[in-house]
């Protein structure tokens, strides 16, 4: 086991933020090697106590001063980070001095010289030691003093030895009249490549992809920086011979590595005179970490929007809680429109953020961070209370109940029991009072979504149906549809994504032929339909003539909170005409199998 020197470890058993470094033993168990003064000061506990294997179950202390709501989350992530060895970087809530402050914690397992492998473990309050935290994770591996450059696994450099010599490389670079380009590396799906594969592949993958980078960087310096990332410094040539590059070694990966892997994501930084290093990576990582869902995109050049869109995101992270605590965050209901009849049949609710200081902040803006820092689940929930503390004031201003549809990230399933918690919260409310019941709910997942799923998300998602909600699959059709979704469980409505609708004469009119076929089959299976984006007269006729049963869009209905329409009836004007729960029950005959 690797031992740390005298004075690498005095510097930082003394640092007032929680830290440890750990090995694991063959049973599972945590091993302190190296506590820092906050971890003992947080924990209330004596280095000597932390460092017994017996007296570790004394971390317990820890989940104590977490937030009741966070602990199924975060002993999850412990769990996977000591079996399965793999990251996290997370916000929970913790209680300092008897008041929870937003926490962030940050896990990696680090390769040591002797070859074996240590856990580091750090996390602080964002309020107080947001800059030490951030500090430290981007110069994680922390043995600066001890002089060792190699990466055991791969034979690349590491992180130390471009923490010494990568300005060095910049400046011979710029010493030649070229201009230095940084491109930070990082191996998508990882973890799901080793639960796949196991993790003697992986490590296998993370060598195939070093020996790519150093043969398709030959004049670069490249490094692996920790676990699957990796960073090259080398001399610009242009935007398009560097996106040949990457599209050649992303090629490569997928067709030399063991199985299937998605490859690499490269975020990129074109450097100026007087950029630094540090700067330089700074900008690469963030250029990485904007790049989306689109599943055609491997490569992002940083630019100086990203910055903005950065801070945007942390400004998301930093006063998520206080949005919710302040009622910032509000519910808007758009109405679904039944086809047939042109009545309205239900509400989706969605999510709005009403902020103090950026004004409407936009669903695009606070789910990817939300996702992000697993607080997604949090967020779900909110927005599912809010629909059943209005259900109330809705009832008594004569507003038709109609039923509403509430979406739940994928990620829900993986940090809390879904179905209990919107059962507490429906018993909470007494709804059964108003004349309604569970089936007044539809609980949306997204197709993304299924395309990840965990037995244990798919057995949630039979247990939401057992309880007597609807279970709707949202954004079907958006680029990950699989037909197979109609056979892996029991669903009641699938929505095709807007896109489909958007774009009808495309092609050749393709999306009319695709939405035709999907909307028969769903038919055949008593499967309901629903079509987001209709937006003119010429769309909604086309989903009548097809059979769809249900359209939402702004050509009916524009989405709007509940002080609106209360606003609205006050002066006269009515919502939408509703159906009936009797009429709803009569039209949904038509459709059931036979």
């Amino acid at each position: 086991m690797y031992t740390f020197s005298a004075e690498l470890r005095e510097s930082y058993e003394k640092l007032t933020i929680p830290i440890i470094f750990a090995t694991s033993d063959k049973n599972g168990n945590m091993i302190p090697v190296l506590i820092s003064d906050g971890l003992l000061s947080y924990m209330g506990a004596t280095r000597e106590a932390l460092q017994k294997i017996d007296d570790f179950k004394v971390i317990s202390r820890f989940f104590e001063k977490i937030h009741p709501d966070e602990v199924s989350k975060l002993r999850s992530i412990c769990d996977d980070f000591i079996i399965k060895q793999t990251d996290f970087d997370i916000i929970f809530r913790g209680r300092i001095s008897g008041v929870y402050h937003p926490i962030h914690g940050v896990g990696y397992w680090q390769v040591m010289p002797d070859g074996s492998k240590m856990a580091l473990i750090m996390f602080a309050d964002m309020e107080r030691h947001r800059s030490v935290i951030e500090e430290l994770v981007k110069k994680y591996v922390l043995f600066q003093k001890d002089v060792f450059y190699m990466d055991v696994l791969t034979d690349l450099p590491n992180i130390n030895y471009l923490n010494k010599f990568g300005e060095g490389k910049m400046q011979d670079i710029l010493g030649n009249g070229e201009i230095p380009v940084v491109v930070y590396f990082d191996v998508e799906s990882m973890q799901s490549y080793n639960n796949k594969y196991g993790f003697k592949r992986g490590d296998q993958l993370l060598v195939l992809i070093a020996n790519i980078l150093a043969t398709e960087f030959p004049n670069g310096l490249v490094i692996r920086a920790a676990d699957d990332h990796y960073i090259v410094v080398d001399s610009y040539k242009g935007r398009d011979q560097l996106s040949k590059r990457l599209e050649k070694i992303n090629t490569r990966v997928k067709n030399e590595a063991f199985g299937t892997t998605t490859g690499l994501l490269a975020g990129i930084y074109v450097c100026g005179q007087k950029d630094s290093l540090t700067e330089s990576i700074d900008h690469a990582i963030r250029a990485n970490k904007l790049i989306g869902a689109d599943l055609n995109t491997a490569y992002r050049f940083y630019t100086y929007e990203d910055d903005v869109l950065y801070r945007n995101q942390r400004y998301v992270i930093e006063n998520f809680y206080k949005a919710l605590n302040n009622g910032w965050i509000k519910v808007y209901y758009q109405c679904f429109l039944r086809l047939e009849t042109g009545s309205g049949m239900g509400f989706e609710a969605l999510a709005r953020w009403h902020d103090p200081v950026k004004g409407i902040i936009n669903p695009s803006d606070f789910i990817p961070p939300l996702e992000k820092y697993h607080l997604m689940h949090e967020m779900d929930l909110y927005i599912f209370e809010q629909v059943c503390r209005e259900i109330k004031p809705r009832y008594e201003a004569g507003i038709p109940l109609l039923p509403i549809s509430v979406n739940f990230s994928r990620q829900d399933f993986d940090y809390i029991d879904v179905v209990g918690e919107i059962n507490r919260i429906v018993d909470k409310y007494h709804i059964e009072q108003y004349g309604i019941d569970k089936s007044y709910f539809f609980i949306e997942i997204t197709e993304q979504g299924l395309a990840k799923a965990t037995d244990k998300f798919l057995d949630q998602l039979s247990a939401i149906r057992e309880s007597g909600y609807k279970l709707w699959v949202d954004d079907f059709g958006s680029g990950y549809s699989s037909l197979n979704v109609f056979s892996m469980f029991d669903i009641d409505l699938i929505k095709f994504d807007m896109e489909l609708l958007r774009n009808l004469d495309a092609r050749g009119g393709a999306n009319r032929v695709i939405l035709k076929g999907m909307v028969d089959v769903a038919h055949k299976l008593g499967i309901h339909t629903l079509c987001e984006g209709m937006e003119t007269p010429e769309q909604r006729q086309f989903l009548l003539d097809i059979g769809c049963e249900l359209a939402q869009g702004f050509l009916y209905h524009k989405p709007e909170g509940l002080d609106t329409i209360f606003e609205r009836l006050n002066i006269g004007i009515p919502i939408p005409r509703c159906e009936t729960t009797e009429e709803r029950i009569e039209l949904e005959k038509r459709w059931r199998i036979d």
